[in-house]
Protein backbone atom coordinates (compact mmCIF):
# COMPACT_ATOMS: atom_id res chain seq x y z
CA UNK A 1 0.00 0.00 0.00
CA UNK A 2 2.73 2.26 0.91
CA UNK A 3 4.51 2.03 -3.03
CA UNK A 4 1.02 2.39 -4.40
CA UNK A 5 0.56 5.71 -2.07
CA UNK A 6 4.38 6.80 -3.54
CA UNK A 7 3.80 5.87 -7.42
CA UNK A 8 0.15 7.84 -7.44
CA UNK A 9 2.52 11.08 -5.81
CA UNK A 10 5.17 10.35 -8.17
CA UNK A 11 3.05 10.35 -10.84
CA UNK A 12 0.78 13.45 -9.85
CA UNK A 13 3.35 15.77 -8.80
CA UNK A 14 6.38 14.62 -11.27
CA UNK A 15 6.63 16.52 -14.75
CA UNK A 16 5.69 14.00 -17.40
CA UNK A 17 6.87 13.77 -20.87
CA UNK A 18 4.10 15.45 -22.18
CA UNK A 19 2.95 18.70 -20.44
CA UNK A 20 -0.47 18.75 -21.31
CA UNK A 21 -1.26 16.60 -18.41
CA UNK A 22 -0.37 18.46 -16.08
CA UNK A 23 -1.89 21.39 -17.33
CA UNK A 24 -5.38 19.04 -16.88
CA UNK A 25 -4.35 17.27 -13.37
CA UNK A 26 -4.22 20.83 -12.51
CA UNK A 27 -6.90 22.19 -13.89
CA UNK A 28 -9.17 19.20 -12.35
CA UNK A 29 -7.91 20.06 -8.90
CA UNK A 30 -9.12 23.57 -9.21
CA UNK A 31 -12.77 22.59 -10.84
CA UNK A 32 -13.00 20.55 -7.92
CA UNK A 33 -12.24 23.26 -5.73
CA UNK A 34 -13.98 26.13 -6.84
CA UNK A 35 -16.78 24.27 -7.32
CA UNK A 36 -16.98 22.75 -4.25
CA UNK A 37 -16.54 26.24 -2.93
CA UNK A 38 -19.00 27.15 -4.77
CA UNK A 39 -21.45 24.28 -3.38
CA UNK A 40 -20.56 25.10 0.12
CA UNK A 41 -21.68 28.95 -0.23
CA UNK A 42 -24.74 28.65 -2.07
CA UNK A 43 -25.99 25.68 0.62
CA UNK A 44 -24.71 27.92 3.55
CA UNK A 45 -26.66 31.10 2.21
CA UNK A 46 -29.27 29.02 2.15
CA UNK A 47 -29.32 27.73 5.44
CA UNK A 48 -29.17 31.78 6.68
CA UNK A 49 -32.04 32.37 4.94
CA UNK A 50 -33.66 29.44 6.46
CA UNK A 51 -32.92 30.44 9.91
CA UNK A 52 -34.07 34.05 9.32
CA UNK A 53 -37.11 33.05 7.98
CA UNK A 54 -37.89 31.03 10.69
CA UNK A 55 -36.80 33.12 13.30
CA UNK A 56 -39.49 36.04 11.79
CA UNK A 57 -41.93 33.54 11.67
CA UNK A 58 -41.31 31.63 14.66
CA UNK A 59 -41.28 35.40 16.81
CA UNK A 60 -44.97 35.85 16.87
CA UNK A 61 -45.31 31.81 17.55
CA UNK A 62 -45.32 29.99 20.79
CA UNK A 63 -43.23 26.88 21.23
CA UNK A 64 -46.69 24.97 21.34
CA UNK A 65 -50.28 26.17 20.40
CA UNK A 66 -53.30 24.09 21.30
CA UNK A 67 -56.34 24.71 18.59
CA UNK A 68 -59.39 23.46 18.44
CA UNK A 69 -60.25 20.30 15.89
CA UNK A 70 -63.34 21.63 14.51
CA UNK A 71 -64.78 25.25 14.92
CA UNK A 72 -63.26 28.81 15.97
CA UNK A 73 -63.41 29.39 19.26
CA UNK A 74 -63.69 27.42 22.89
CA UNK A 75 -63.67 27.62 26.65
CA UNK A 76 -59.92 27.91 27.74
CA UNK A 77 -60.75 27.45 31.72
CA UNK A 78 -60.66 22.94 31.34
CA UNK A 79 -57.47 23.28 29.41
CA UNK A 80 -56.05 25.63 31.88
CA UNK A 81 -56.25 23.19 35.12
CA UNK A 82 -54.25 20.77 33.05
CA UNK A 83 -51.89 22.98 31.86
CA UNK A 84 -51.33 24.51 35.49
CA UNK A 85 -50.52 20.90 36.50
CA UNK A 86 -47.81 20.20 33.83
CA UNK A 87 -44.13 20.63 34.21
CA UNK A 88 -41.80 22.07 31.96
CA UNK A 89 -44.19 24.91 30.59
CA UNK A 90 -43.07 28.09 31.37
CA UNK A 91 -46.18 30.32 30.50
CA UNK A 92 -49.30 30.08 28.80
CA UNK A 93 -51.48 33.17 26.98
CA UNK A 94 -54.45 33.01 25.42
CA UNK A 95 -55.16 34.29 21.81
CA UNK A 96 -58.25 35.26 19.50
CA UNK A 97 -58.26 35.61 15.73
CA UNK A 98 -61.07 36.23 13.40
CA UNK A 99 -60.94 38.48 10.63
CA UNK A 100 -62.35 42.53 10.52
CA UNK A 101 -62.78 45.39 8.42
CA UNK A 102 -60.76 48.17 9.78
CA UNK A 103 -60.86 52.27 8.38
CA UNK A 104 -58.49 54.84 8.87
CA UNK A 105 -59.75 58.00 7.67
CA UNK A 106 -60.99 57.80 4.37
CA UNK A 107 -58.86 54.27 3.87
CA UNK A 108 -60.11 50.96 4.62
CA UNK A 109 -58.97 47.14 4.52
CA UNK A 110 -59.97 43.61 5.43
CA UNK A 111 -57.71 42.00 8.19
CA UNK A 112 -57.13 39.85 10.76
CA UNK A 113 -57.21 40.66 14.13
CA UNK A 114 -55.22 38.78 16.79
CA UNK A 115 -56.39 39.17 20.51
CA UNK A 116 -53.68 38.67 22.64
CA UNK A 117 -53.33 39.17 26.83
CA UNK A 118 -50.21 40.23 28.68
CA UNK A 119 -48.53 37.23 28.80
CA UNK A 120 -48.40 37.07 25.05
CA UNK A 121 -45.16 38.78 25.31
CA UNK A 122 -43.37 36.22 27.44
CA UNK A 123 -44.61 33.09 25.44
CA UNK A 124 -43.33 34.62 21.91
CA UNK A 125 -40.64 37.09 20.67
CA UNK A 126 -42.91 39.11 19.53
CA UNK A 127 -40.78 42.27 20.21
CA UNK A 128 -37.86 41.42 18.00
CA UNK A 129 -40.18 42.24 15.15
CA UNK A 130 -41.40 45.61 16.40
CA UNK A 131 -39.87 48.39 14.40
CA UNK A 132 -41.63 51.82 15.21
CA UNK A 133 -43.39 52.39 18.79
CA UNK A 134 -44.26 49.98 21.72
CA UNK A 135 -46.02 46.62 21.88
CA UNK A 136 -48.95 47.67 24.27
CA UNK A 137 -52.64 47.32 24.46
CA UNK A 138 -54.11 50.05 27.45
CA UNK A 139 -53.17 53.22 28.85
CA UNK A 140 -55.63 55.05 30.91
CA UNK A 141 -58.80 53.01 29.46
CA UNK A 142 -57.80 54.24 25.90
CA UNK A 143 -57.29 50.86 23.62
CA UNK A 144 -54.38 50.51 21.51
CA UNK A 145 -52.86 48.00 18.59
CA UNK A 146 -50.04 46.88 16.94
CA UNK A 147 -50.02 46.89 13.20
CA UNK A 148 -48.03 45.59 10.49
CA UNK A 149 -45.62 47.47 8.23
CA UNK A 150 -48.06 46.39 5.33
CA UNK A 151 -51.18 47.88 6.70
CA UNK A 152 -49.75 50.88 7.84
CA UNK A 153 -48.79 51.93 4.35
CA UNK A 154 -52.03 50.50 2.88
CA UNK A 155 -53.72 53.15 5.29
CA UNK A 156 -50.89 55.42 5.75
CA UNK A 157 -50.97 55.69 9.50
CA UNK A 158 -48.78 57.91 11.01
CA UNK A 159 -48.22 56.56 14.80
CA UNK A 160 -47.38 59.92 15.75
CA UNK A 161 -50.57 60.91 15.33
CA UNK A 162 -53.08 60.10 17.91
CA UNK A 163 -56.25 62.02 16.80
CA UNK A 164 -57.23 59.55 14.31
CA UNK A 165 -57.90 56.13 16.14
CA UNK A 166 -58.28 53.00 13.64
CA UNK A 167 -62.05 51.54 13.59
CA UNK A 168 -62.58 48.02 13.82
CA UNK A 169 -66.15 46.67 12.37
CA UNK A 170 -67.30 42.75 12.70
CA UNK A 171 -70.55 41.12 12.29
CA UNK A 172 -72.40 40.66 15.55
CA UNK A 173 -72.88 36.03 16.07
CA UNK A 174 -76.32 36.49 16.57
CA UNK A 175 -77.77 38.42 13.84
CA UNK A 176 -80.80 40.75 15.04
CA UNK A 177 -83.96 41.99 12.53
CA UNK A 178 -82.77 45.87 13.77
CA UNK A 179 -80.58 48.68 11.52
CA UNK A 180 -77.43 47.84 10.55
CA UNK A 181 -75.82 49.13 13.67
CA UNK A 182 -77.09 46.30 15.48
CA UNK A 183 -76.01 43.29 13.70
CA UNK A 184 -72.00 45.25 13.44
CA UNK A 185 -69.81 45.54 16.50
CA UNK A 186 -67.66 48.87 16.27
CA UNK A 187 -64.98 49.66 18.28
CA UNK A 188 -61.70 51.90 17.74
CA UNK A 189 -58.12 51.67 19.20
CA UNK A 190 -54.96 53.70 18.63
CA UNK A 191 -52.09 52.59 16.70
CA UNK A 192 -49.36 52.43 19.52
CA UNK A 193 -46.25 50.05 17.64
CA UNK A 194 -45.53 49.02 13.99
CA UNK A 195 -44.25 45.21 13.73
CA UNK A 196 -42.10 43.88 10.18
CA UNK A 197 -42.21 40.39 9.31
CA UNK A 198 -42.96 39.51 5.53
CA UNK A 199 -45.59 40.40 3.50
CA UNK A 200 -47.55 37.59 4.57
CA UNK A 201 -47.76 38.97 8.29
CA UNK A 202 -47.61 42.77 7.39
CA UNK A 203 -50.19 43.62 5.45
CA UNK A 204 -52.50 40.89 7.33
CA UNK A 205 -52.21 41.25 11.14
CA UNK A 206 -53.50 43.91 13.28
CA UNK A 207 -52.46 42.86 17.65
CA UNK A 208 -55.12 43.90 20.09
CA UNK A 209 -55.99 43.31 23.19
CA UNK A 210 -57.56 40.39 24.22
CA UNK A 211 -60.90 41.57 25.63
CA UNK A 212 -61.07 44.25 23.06
CA UNK A 213 -60.98 41.35 20.15
CA UNK A 214 -63.57 39.30 22.42
CA UNK A 215 -66.37 42.23 22.69
CA UNK A 216 -65.54 42.87 18.67
CA UNK A 217 -65.62 39.37 17.80
CA UNK A 218 -68.91 38.70 20.30
CA UNK A 219 -67.09 35.74 22.00
CA UNK A 220 -66.52 36.79 25.53
CA UNK A 221 -64.90 34.39 27.36
CA UNK A 222 -63.87 32.18 24.22
CA UNK A 223 -60.33 32.01 22.94
CA UNK A 224 -59.26 30.40 19.39
CA UNK A 225 -56.25 28.86 20.82
CA UNK A 226 -53.91 29.07 24.00
CA UNK A 227 -50.07 29.42 23.42
CA UNK A 228 -47.33 27.49 25.07
CA UNK A 229 -43.77 28.30 26.01
CA UNK A 230 -41.39 25.94 26.98
CA UNK A 231 -39.01 25.84 30.25
CA UNK A 232 -35.35 25.52 27.62
CA UNK A 233 -34.23 21.90 30.10
CA UNK A 234 -37.56 20.71 28.75
CA UNK A 235 -38.97 18.30 25.84
CA UNK A 236 -40.60 20.41 23.59
CA UNK A 237 -41.96 17.22 21.69
CA UNK A 238 -42.32 14.85 24.74
CA UNK A 239 -44.45 17.39 26.16
CA UNK A 240 -46.61 17.84 22.75
CA UNK A 241 -47.27 14.03 22.76
CA UNK A 242 -48.11 14.15 26.35
CA UNK A 243 -50.62 17.15 25.71
CA UNK A 244 -52.48 15.77 22.69
CA UNK A 245 -52.67 12.46 24.58
CA UNK A 246 -54.57 14.39 27.72
CA UNK A 247 -56.72 16.90 24.83
CA UNK A 248 -57.88 13.94 23.24
CA UNK A 249 -59.07 13.94 19.47
CA UNK A 250 -61.09 17.45 20.49
CA UNK A 251 -58.05 19.57 20.12
CA UNK A 252 -54.96 19.99 17.96
CA UNK A 253 -51.35 20.69 19.68
CA UNK A 254 -48.81 22.09 17.26
CA UNK A 255 -45.35 23.43 17.45
CA UNK A 256 -43.35 25.79 15.40
CA UNK A 257 -42.51 23.87 12.56
CA UNK A 258 -46.26 22.50 11.77
CA UNK A 259 -48.16 26.32 12.47
CA UNK A 260 -46.10 27.06 9.50
CA UNK A 261 -45.41 23.64 7.75
CA UNK A 262 -45.81 24.34 4.33
CA UNK A 263 -43.30 27.65 4.50
CA UNK A 264 -40.50 24.82 6.05
CA UNK A 265 -40.98 21.65 3.15
CA UNK A 266 -41.05 24.24 0.62
CA UNK A 267 -37.84 25.47 2.24
CA UNK A 268 -36.27 22.12 2.61
CA UNK A 269 -37.32 20.91 -0.65
CA UNK A 270 -35.69 24.10 -2.54
CA UNK A 271 -32.29 23.20 -0.84
CA UNK A 272 -32.68 19.59 -1.47
CA UNK A 273 -33.27 20.96 -5.27
CA UNK A 274 -30.03 23.18 -5.21
CA UNK A 275 -28.15 20.06 -3.72
CA UNK A 276 -28.97 17.86 -6.20
CA UNK A 277 -28.38 20.87 -9.16
CA UNK A 278 -24.84 21.13 -7.29
CA UNK A 279 -23.96 17.74 -7.53
CA UNK A 280 -24.76 17.45 -11.04
CA UNK A 281 -22.70 20.76 -11.57
CA UNK A 282 -19.26 18.70 -9.99
CA UNK A 283 -20.21 15.65 -11.72
CA UNK A 284 -19.78 17.91 -14.62
CA UNK A 285 -16.73 19.22 -12.94
CA UNK A 286 -14.90 15.94 -11.99
CA UNK A 287 -14.98 15.27 -15.91
CA UNK A 288 -11.57 16.29 -16.12
CA UNK A 289 -10.25 13.81 -14.02
CA UNK A 290 -10.66 11.11 -16.51
CA UNK A 291 -9.32 12.92 -19.65
CA UNK A 292 -6.69 13.53 -17.02
CA UNK A 293 -5.84 9.74 -16.02
CA UNK A 294 -6.77 8.24 -19.28
CA UNK A 295 -4.00 10.71 -21.02
CA UNK A 296 -1.80 9.28 -18.07
CA UNK A 297 -1.99 5.94 -18.49
CA UNK A 298 -1.45 6.03 -22.13
CA UNK A 299 1.52 7.90 -21.32
CA UNK A 300 2.36 5.03 -18.70
CA UNK A 301 2.17 2.13 -20.84
CA UNK A 302 5.71 1.28 -20.89
CA UNK A 303 5.85 1.71 -16.76
CA UNK A 304 2.72 -0.43 -16.39
CA UNK A 305 4.37 -3.17 -18.37
CA UNK A 306 7.97 -2.64 -15.97
CA UNK A 307 5.88 -2.88 -13.16
CA UNK A 308 3.95 -5.83 -14.45
CA UNK A 309 7.68 -7.41 -15.23
CA UNK A 310 8.77 -7.13 -11.27
CA UNK A 311 5.74 -8.70 -10.29
CA UNK A 312 3.28 -6.20 -9.49
CA UNK A 313 -0.36 -8.00 -10.36
CA UNK A 314 -3.24 -6.02 -12.22
CA UNK A 315 -5.11 -4.92 -9.07
CA UNK A 316 -2.32 -3.54 -7.59
CA UNK A 317 -1.45 -1.35 -11.42
CA UNK A 318 -5.17 -0.16 -11.22
CA UNK A 319 -5.06 0.46 -7.57
CA UNK A 320 -2.28 3.36 -8.18
CA UNK A 321 -4.12 5.10 -11.10
CA UNK A 322 -7.04 4.72 -8.80
CA UNK A 323 -5.46 6.41 -5.78
CA UNK A 324 -4.39 9.24 -8.09
CA UNK A 325 -7.66 10.22 -8.98
CA UNK A 326 -8.45 9.90 -5.33
CA UNK A 327 -5.23 12.78 -4.41
CA UNK A 328 -6.66 14.78 -7.12
CA UNK A 329 -10.15 14.53 -6.18
CA UNK A 330 -9.12 15.30 -2.55
CA UNK A 331 -7.16 18.09 -3.01
CA UNK A 332 -9.58 20.01 -4.87
CA UNK A 333 -12.29 18.64 -2.15
CA UNK A 334 -10.13 19.73 0.50
CA UNK A 335 -9.22 23.23 -1.22
CA UNK A 336 -12.71 24.10 -1.67
CA UNK A 337 -13.41 23.43 1.17
CA UNK A 338 -11.33 25.94 3.22
CA UNK A 339 -12.10 28.27 0.61
CA UNK A 340 -15.55 27.99 0.94
CA UNK A 341 -15.88 28.03 5.04
CA UNK A 342 -13.16 30.89 4.88
CA UNK A 343 -15.48 33.09 2.69
CA UNK A 344 -18.40 32.14 4.81
CA UNK A 345 -16.40 33.16 7.37
CA UNK A 346 -15.70 36.59 6.46
CA UNK A 347 -19.36 37.51 5.27
CA UNK A 348 -20.17 36.13 8.57
CA UNK A 349 -18.27 38.54 10.56
CA UNK A 350 -17.65 41.39 8.08
CA UNK A 351 -21.01 41.43 6.44
CA UNK A 352 -18.90 42.32 2.83
CA UNK A 353 -22.38 41.60 0.69
CA UNK A 354 -24.90 43.55 1.75
CA UNK A 355 -28.52 45.20 0.99
CA UNK A 356 -30.09 48.21 0.36
CA UNK A 357 -30.84 50.22 3.01
CA UNK A 358 -35.08 49.67 2.70
CA UNK A 359 -34.14 45.94 2.72
CA UNK A 360 -35.54 44.18 6.08
CA UNK A 361 -32.06 42.22 6.58
CA UNK A 362 -28.80 44.38 6.18
CA UNK A 363 -26.81 41.73 4.59
CA UNK A 364 -26.90 38.54 2.91
CA UNK A 365 -27.17 36.08 5.82
CA UNK A 366 -24.63 32.91 6.27
CA UNK A 367 -25.30 29.44 8.53
CA UNK A 368 -22.34 27.23 7.96
CA UNK A 369 -23.31 23.52 9.19
CA UNK A 370 -20.96 20.77 9.56
CA UNK A 371 -23.79 18.27 7.97
CA UNK A 372 -23.44 19.94 4.77
CA UNK A 373 -19.92 19.88 5.03
CA UNK A 374 -20.05 16.00 5.48
CA UNK A 375 -22.86 15.69 3.04
CA UNK A 376 -20.58 17.79 0.61
CA UNK A 377 -17.33 15.40 1.11
CA UNK A 378 -19.79 12.19 0.84
CA UNK A 379 -20.50 13.56 -2.72
CA UNK A 380 -17.25 14.02 -3.49
CA UNK A 381 -16.35 10.99 -2.51
CA UNK A 382 -18.39 8.67 -4.49
CA UNK A 383 -18.27 11.40 -7.75
CA UNK A 384 -14.24 10.98 -7.49
CA UNK A 385 -14.58 7.26 -7.36
CA UNK A 386 -16.76 6.45 -10.23
CA UNK A 387 -14.73 9.03 -12.36
CA UNK A 388 -10.78 7.35 -11.12
CA UNK A 389 -12.77 3.94 -11.64
CA UNK A 390 -14.10 4.70 -15.23
CA UNK A 391 -11.07 5.38 -17.25
CA UNK A 392 -8.71 3.13 -14.52
CA UNK A 393 -10.74 -0.22 -15.78
CA UNK A 394 -11.60 0.67 -19.49
CA UNK A 395 -7.82 1.50 -20.53
CA UNK A 396 -6.14 -0.89 -18.37
CA UNK A 397 -8.02 -4.08 -19.95
CA UNK A 398 -6.12 -3.38 -23.28
CA UNK A 399 -2.84 -3.31 -21.56
CA UNK A 400 -0.79 -6.67 -23.25
CA UNK A 401 -0.42 -8.65 -19.63
CA UNK A 402 2.30 -11.23 -20.60
CA UNK A 403 2.12 -13.22 -17.03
Amino acid sequence: MRLIRLLSFRYLFSKKSNNIINIISWISVLAISFTTAAFIIIVSVMNGFTSVVSNLYNSIEPDLKILPAQGKYFNPDSIFSILSKKQGIASISKTISNQALIKYRQKQILITVRGVDSVFGKTTNVQSVLRKGKFYFKDKNINYCVVGQGVATELNINIENQFAPILFYSPKRIKNTGTSTDIINEKSAYVSGVFSINDDFDYKFVFTDLHFAQELFDAEGLVSSIDISIHKSASRDKIQQELQSLLGNKFVVKNKDQLNEVLFKTLETEKLWTFIIMSFILLIATFSIISALTMLIIEKQKDIQTLYALGAHKRMIESIFMVEGFLITFGGAFVGLLLGVIICWIQIQFHIITFNENSILPYYPVEVKWEDLALVLSVLLIIGFIAALYPVRLFTKDVKWNK
